[in-house]
């Protein structure tokens, strides 16, 4: 038996102070993935001077440690009691993104961002587990709504705020800007977070780093698909590895007392389907990220801070719709929602390929489209994963549903950035095509041929019509699979 140690009961007083916090605390650390991407060009030609590889890892070093910390950071709140690591979260947050701020080099940048990561893994599944102890059980579907939509607009507001800040000012800024609104989400949180109770179980070490182990090396050989070939030697290790890594997790996880993460909670296909349609979501998400900067700026000629300003109309449905899933799904069941949100989102990246070189009117008419079906998907995954673990292991549960998301978010710019560089090469000048190696970015075509500046940004145009194109067909056939799986029933863990 799991014993409580501090036991203040559940109050609901405040949670209408917690509710606010909590979104706003998500919103900082996921939109901190995409805020990083618009700030690339100005990091690549800083005086950093990183190699194309050294640039990849700085993207990408907060979201592997984000991602793989982030169940083991939830277990830690459980254990440990969720404000206390939701606040060291966010201190370790801030001091990362302020030594990013000052770095001298890439390793002590590449080191921040690290260190960032593991900030982000402690905050994002305590927000959950706060919110779920915060909120009498009659709103606690209300309240989840509004934290994955939260969720979902927290990529916009990196857009739209990193936009901003970049504009103003140079790459160092962005990152003082994320340590200091850190430390206002620290204050607000201290303010109004109430300690819920800790659990007394023991720390599953090997189990943690066992699943530590296999995700890093899963994302690592999704992060290096697309540079180094999935056929690679290099990638196909790292899957092997991964799935070795996974099977000694499990074994472990099964014969331990406390396992950090059950894996007999996942023959419930409630869970098992919520946390590959949450993984889906955030795939065509952070899919449509990766192209939207770029596709922007060379197909519709958009300045930094206007792309930022570009993707604002799939906010629209987050922030006006949001209020009614709860009910819509009441009354349509889960099968019907998830439906209709993975096709709206498949049909949404079907418009902005048809869009790439229309007017822009024509493309926020498919931001609009995805933006519906993330208003339907995101809060209806996000209380299946909620419904489907134990309460007293809220953190676990957020957990879940940061890991699937983060994991989704990491096949979208894998799998949308390999459609992108293979179309963008072969529809190149043939003068470039040629070329050994081919150019794989405008940037590096632009080098080779400055002159052929609008065939290039066509070809780029053409890539992405054929990624968005990708990504549509794949929402939408493993959206149908996810479906199917919620219609029939679930079997418990």
């Amino acid at each position: 038996m799991t014993s409580v140690v501090e036991s203040p009961a559940p109050t609901h007083t405040r949670s209408g102070s917690v509710l606010p916090a909590m979104s706003v605390c998500t919103a900082l650390v996921v939109g901190f993935v995409a805020a990083i991407n618009l700030a690339v060009p100005k990091l690549a030609a800083s005086s950093l001077q990183p190699s194309s590889s050294d640039l990849l890892w700085i993207v990408d070093a907060y979201v592997v440690i984000f991602a793989c910390l982030v169940i083991p950071a939830g277990a830690v709140g459980d254990k440990l009691g969720r404000k206390g690591t939701l606040l060291a979260g966010l201190a370790i947050f801030a001091a990362g993104a302020a030594a990013s701020a000052v770095a001298p080099n890439v390793a002590v940048m590449l080191a921040g961002r690290a260190v960032t990561g593991l900030g982000a893994a402690c905050v994002l599944p305590n927000c959950v587990g706060i919110l779920l102890h915060a909120t009498a059980p009659e709103r606690r579907a209300h309240a989840l709504a509004v934290w994955a939509a939260a969720s979902g607009i927290g990529g916009v507001v990196g857009n739209l705020g990193g936009g901003a800040v970049l504009t103003a000012g140079c790459w160092r800024l962005l990152f003082t800007a994320v340590a200091v609104i850190a430390v206002g989400c620290l204050l607000w949180a201290r303010r109004t977070v109430q300690r819920s109770a800790r659990h007394e179980r023991s720390l599953d070490v090997p189990g943690t780093l066992l699943f530590v182990a296999a995700v890093v090396v899963l994302l690592a050989g999704i992060i290096q698909g697309p540079e180094q070939g999935w056929a690679s030697a290099v990638v196909l290790a790292a899957f092997a590895c991964s799935v070795v890594l996974g099977l000694c997790w499990v074994l472990v996880e099964l014969r331990v007392d406390h396992p950090m993460l059950d894996p007999r909670l996942f023959r419930s296909r409630t869970l098992s389907a919520a946390g590959a349609g949450m993984a889906l979501t955030f795939f065509g998400n952070f899919g449509l990220f990766y192209v939207n900067a770029s596709l922007l700026q060379y197909g519709h000629g958009f300045s930094v801070l206007q792309t930022g300003l570009g993707i604002i109309p799939m906010t629209v449905p987050l922030l006006v719709g949001t209020r009614y899933v709860p009910a819509l799904i009441r009354r349509a069941g889960v099968p019907r929602t998830l439906s209709a949100a993975f096709s709206l989102t498949s049909a949404g990246l079907l418009v902005l390929a048809f869009a790439a070189d229309r007017p822009y009117p024509v493309y926020a008419a498919g931001l609009v489209v995805i933006g519906l079906g993330i208003m339907l998907a995101a809060p209806c995954l996000t209380a299946q994963i909620a419904s489907a673990v134990p309460v007293e292991r809220a953190g676990i549960a957020g957990g879940l549903q940061s890991a699937t998301r983060e994991l989704g978010s990491a096949l979208g710019v894998a799998v949308v950035g390999t459609v992108l560089t293979a179309g963008f090469t072969r529809h190149l000048p043939q003068t470039l095509s040629a070329h050994r190696p081919a150019p794989h970015t405008v940037q590096e075509a632009l080098a080779l041929a400055p002159t052929d500046h609008q065939a290039i940004t066509q070809a780029f145009t053409d890539g992405a019509t054929t990624a968005l194109r990708a990504a549509a067909l794949i929402v939408f056939l493993v959206g149908a699979v996810v479906v199917t799986a919620t219609r029939r029933p679930g079997r418990s863990a």
